[in-house]
């Protein structure tokens, strides 16, 4: 089985196009927090024309080169903590195995539908921000609790080809009060393994293009420490409610597919 969808032959796929989901991926990463892939899998499957399930499992390798990036900047900052990120870890490398298993057998419109929901989901939460509150001690009921955040990041990293940060960030924030900074360079931090395991997973099961991968991936670096740097200076709000109504248009394209698709008679 070939790693792309085997209705879009590889020399089809133009590598410009690539490196500039790429470049838009990281350079929003870096805006607001996330890994980048809730814009890197409806990029490959609505303009690279990418199959959907191989979008998903290149979408969370892609992740891993830009989490690098962004976490290098968080942590230069001293936005990272380490030891929330270890039991955010441990629970996320075991669901991505989950959700590694679940991509590998889940149908194309039901990985769409899940993906639009999450985008959804997304969006509400950008348009109501969270405020943190006192910071809130490791104790062994936070890190019980932290652990099963990170066992529900990764199923939706191994099955939706997302790092996981609009439910880590949001999760720190509430659960332990961390600044909106130290939730996000923590969550990059907690990315990367995650993104590690579940590609190592999509690998062994064929559903990821490494090329496009590796040329997303690379290209949204830079973009990615910009993105950053763009963000300092951009009020929280006006930041979230942008990447909302981003979200929200993405989502509806989606859906607007699966239901053309379903007219037509389409069944992945």
């Amino acid at each position: 089985m070939s790693s792309a969808d085997p209705s879009i032959p590889e020399a089809t796929i133009r590598t410009s196009t690539v490196l500039l989901v790429g470049l838009a991926a990281g350079f929003l990463s870096g805006m607001f927090g996330v890994g980048g892939g809730l814009l890197i899998v409806p990029a490959l499957v609505l303009i690279v024309k990418i199959d959907q399930r191989i979008a998903h499992g290149t979408s969370l390798a892609a992740v891993l080169p830009i989490s690098v990036a962004s976490l290098v900047t968080y942590w230069a900052q001293d936005h990272v903590d380490f030891r929330v990120a270890l039991c955010l870890a441990i629970g996320a490398i075991g669901g991505a195995v989950i959700g590694t298993k679940l991509l590998h057998v889940l149908s194309h419109r039901t990985l769409s539908l899940a993906f639009s929901g999450l985008l959804i989901v997304t969006a509400i939460r950008l348009f109501m921000p969270i405020d943190g509150f006192a910071r809130a001690p490791l104790s062994i009921a936070m890190i019980l609790a932290l652990v099963l955040v990170g066992l529900i990041t990764g199923i939706l990293a191994g099955l939706l080809g997302v790092g996981g940060g609009i439910v880590m960030v949001p999760a720190m924030m509430l659960l332990l009060g961390l600044p909106a900074a130290l939730a996000k360079g923590t969550s990059v931090a907690v990315i990367i393994p995650t993104a590690i395991m579940g590609t190592y997973r999509n690998r062994s099961s064929k559903n990821v293009n490494l090329r496009v991968a590796f040329i997303v991936g690379f290209g949204g670096i830079a973009s990615a420490i910009v993105g950053g740097w763009i963000s300092a200076m951009m009020p929280d709000t006006l930041s979230n409610v942008l990447f909302a109504c981003l979200l929200i248009v993405v989502a509806s394209r989606l859906l607007l597919q699966v239901r053309s698709d379903a007219k037509l008679g389409i069944v992945h």
